[in-house]
């Protein structure tokens, strides 16, 4: 695909088009009221679809936007004006059949391993037999079988955001939304994880909406990357990532890989 032109964006002609998309937002705005003086607009124009068991990223500058979208699509913070929908109804309040995942683990402390991933199960009052056998074989996906009893000071920041990774997972939620979930991990771990979100979301079929400002992460875990501009919000760019399935580490390094880093870059300014 070409250079995007500012009428292809705000015509959404850059978003692929499915008859029921999973996620439809459009025109999003968000404002803030400050005390005596104009409203500061966070987000002025976003529209996109998001595909069933696609992995969508919002990729852009700190403090651009996209967690106050990531929380108006999350049903946490009620958006301006605009339409924001899953399966065809309108997201207003928090969804029990979403998950979340945030840049902080925010496990516990008091609750085990296990007694952390089954929580959500605890609020819909499905914490039974089934429920625990489920905790304990996604914990094995993700490589913690064995730590079942520790507790969350015993664990790495790595091993941590494994466990809220399978806890925003244990009751199969239809949406599971990340804010920088790997921002404040070492680069290998970070790798690691990405990897691992690529494999559960492979063997869950889960949709995913997933917040960074690091460009390679964006291409590398993504089916589609939104990109942001500067605050007040725009889409800058919608960006199709044709990378096959299975992703490796050694795909970075391909120019396929080189030439989208190259276009989201261009997308928020800082290369050309």
């Amino acid at each position: 695909m070409g250079a995007a032109t500012r009428e292809d964006i705000c015509s959404g002609a850059l978003t692929p088009r499915a008859s029921v998309p999973f996620g439809h937002f459009k025109d999003v705005h968000q404002a803030f009221a400050q005390s005596g003086r104009a409203p500061l607009v966070a987000i002025e124009n976003i529209t996109f679809d998001l595909q069933a068991g696609h992995l969508v990223t919002l990729l852009g500058p700190s403090g651009c936007g996209k967690t106050t979208f990531l929380k108006i699509v999350g049903g946490l913070l009620s958006a301006s004006s605009g339409t924001i929908q899953i399966n065809g109804r309108d997201v207003q309040e928090p969804q029990p059949d979403f998950g979340v995942v945030f840049q902080q683990a925010n496990l516990m402390p008091w609750r085990t391993v296990l007694a952390n991933v089954l929580f959500p199960m605890e609020i819909l009052r499905r914490a039974d037999a089934e429920a625990v056998r489920a905790a304990k074989q996604m914990l094995t996906l993700v490589g913690l079988a064995g730590f079942e009893h520790a507790y969350p000071s015993q664990l790495s920041g790595g091993m941590q955001q494994r466990v809220a990774l399978c806890r925003a997972l244990i009751h199969k939620p239809k949406l599971l939304l990340m804010d920088e979930p790997f921002g404040a991990l070492d680069e290998l771990t970070r790798m690691e994880m990405q990897d691992l979100l690529l494999d559960i979301r492979r063997k869950t079929g889960a949709t995913v909406m997933f917040v960074t400002h690091s460009i390679s992460e964006a291409v590398y875990i993504s089916d589609a990357i939104v990109v942001f501009s500067r605050r007040p919000a725009v889409v800058a760019d919608y960006i199709n990532v044709d990378l096959p399935y299975p992703r490796a580490s050694e795909m970075r390094y391909l120019p396929a890989f080189t030439a989208l880093e190259h276009r989201a870059g261009r997308a928020l300014g800082i290369t050309r």
